[in-house]
């Protein structure tokens, strides 16, 4: 299917879908935000258990907290260590927080956090009531297609996690690979999809989706398979950027969006950030948006955008510090809905933000590790840090030329050692076919090590 001929959901249309009754029930929700409304009555709102937004699973009827802790980030005991042991009392402490605030539903895999995240969400979970929290988690083969090599990956989560039933169990990172034929080894030509819908029927797994980034063939196809295979969810990348223009190693959330909602399967949201940098804009966008809502982050911006179609079940969000997880539980307890002419903003916001080129790193660290010694993620990381901060300039005629080019230069050093940058790389695209969000890493790389040689030789651009 083309990208290009994809339907498009209208804004009026995704206003529409706010409304009371469909395939999917939500409750908590409030009206959408007066005109007029004073930075003194938003600074009033605080995080209150009672007011968190909650949406409806039609197949079992969870009621899901609107925000759900993404659990790939957990604190590390060193922060500027990546290897570093996870900080197990500081994860106690927030997943303690959040649960007391209303946030049931907690997202992991076998392959976050260096393969350490289960078992750290599972000891944390494990201090409450099991009915307290959903658990979801993946099956992440996607280096052994082997079907001992996924029911041995399927078993150890119950084991890391320390449950005897999964709530949400999810094929992870569908359209990678090749599409379709990646898809068919990984999960029907092994019999793992039999079994895991055995499993299903046999109560061990609740609610059976897949997570999807990739080639929009294979999102299609599994959705043809409906019929039989009867989805309970699907998780996909959605934020106003990604609403429309997703680019062309992507698909359009608007797209993925309307074809879960008109089969009646609700929408899992991660990315609501873009992998953080909807968190942080330049500052002409920031302004504009702080003259609407001053008082409130520029994340609630996103996690409000995310939140407000109705067949959104869940939005995900790695909470690595407490005020992220004090912010975020602000914004859906409960949500506001953006307005009609708040989604003409965003759009608008999106359009200006398009303008940079940043990379769309989501610092998952499924390239890693770099057989060639590189910090994939943290190159850019930085690249896409100085763009935010407007030290990356598009010719040395511009005024701000000579600080823009230190500030690159000195924070490249800084941030990733020499003989772990971007010169270093020799495209053996080894790490291309494991990134979710399909960057041609090593055509980056090149691009910027082109940049960086440029800036270090005074060159005119």
């Amino acid at each position: 299917m083309n990208t290009n001929d994809k339907k498009q959901v209208t804004r009026r249309e995704f206003l529409r879908r706010l409304g009371v009754g469909g395939a999917f029930a939500a409750t908590s929700l409030v009206g959408c935000t007066p005109k007029g409304r004073t930075a003194d009555t938003a600074s009033e709102r605080r995080p209150d258990a009672a007011k968190m937004t909650y949406r409806t699973t039609p197949t079992t009827g969870d009621k899901v907290s609107l925000l759900g802790y993404g659990c790939m980030r957990w604190p590390l005991v060193d922060p500027e260590d990546r290897n570093s042991p996870m900080d197990q009392e500081q994860v106690n402490r927030l997943v303690d927080y959040a649960i007391e605030h209303g946030v049931n539903y907690f997202d992991t895999a076998p392959v976050y956090g260096r393969g350490l995240s289960e078992r750290v969400t599972g000891t944390a979970l494990k201090r409450h009531p099991r009915e307290k929290y959903f658990i979801a988690t993946k099956l992440s083969n996607m280096r052994d297609f082997s079907r001992e090599g996924a029911l041995a990956m399927y078993r150890k989560s119950f084991e890391e996690l320390q449950v005897d039933y999964i709530d949400y169990y999810l094929l992870h990172s569908i359209g990678g690979g090749d599409g379709i034929p990646t898809v068919r080894k990984r999960f029907f030509d092994n019999g793992v999809l039999e079994f895991l819908l055995k499993e299903r029927e046999a109560g061990r797994i609740r609610n059976l989706g897949f997570s999807y980034h990739g080639d929009v063939k294979a999102f299609d196809y599994l959705l043809s398979l409906h019929d039989e295979i009867r989805w309970d969810f699907v998780q996909i990348q959605l934020n106003y950027v990604d609403w429309k223009h997703a680019g062309r190693r992507n698909t359009n959330a608007d797209y993925l969006y309307d074809e879960l909602w008109k089969r009646g399967i609700p929408s899992v949201i991660m990315e609501p950030l873009l992998g953080g940098r909807l968190a942080s804009l330049n500052e002409h966008l920031t302004t504009r948006l702080k003259e609407r809502r001053p008082e409130e982050s520029i994340a609630s911006w996103a996690f409000r955008f995310a939140g407000t179609p109705e067949g959104v079940l869940t939005v995900l969000s790695g909470m690595t510090y407490q005020e992220h997880l004090e912010d975020n539980l602000k914004t859906y307890s409960p949500l506001e809905p953006c307005t009609d002419e708040e989604l003409t903003l965003l759009e608008d916001t999106a359009q200006r933000y398009l303008r940079y080129p940043l990379i769309n790193c989501t610092d998952c660290l499924y390239c890693m590790p770099c057989p060639y010694g590189l910090d994939i993620p943290a190159i850019f990381k930085h690249y896409n840090k100085c763009i935010n901060e407007g030290n990356v300039s598009a010719s040395s005629g511009d005024a701000d030329y000579r600080r823009a080019r230190r500030a690159f230069l000195v924070g490249y050093d800084r941030s990733v050692p020499k003989l772990r940058q971007a010169a270093h790389c020799i495209g053996c695209r080894e790490c291309v076919e494991h990134c979710p969000q399909r960057i041609d890493i090593p055509a980056q790389m090149r691009k910027i090590d082109a940049y960086v040689e440029d800036l270090k030789q005074g060159k005119h651009f």
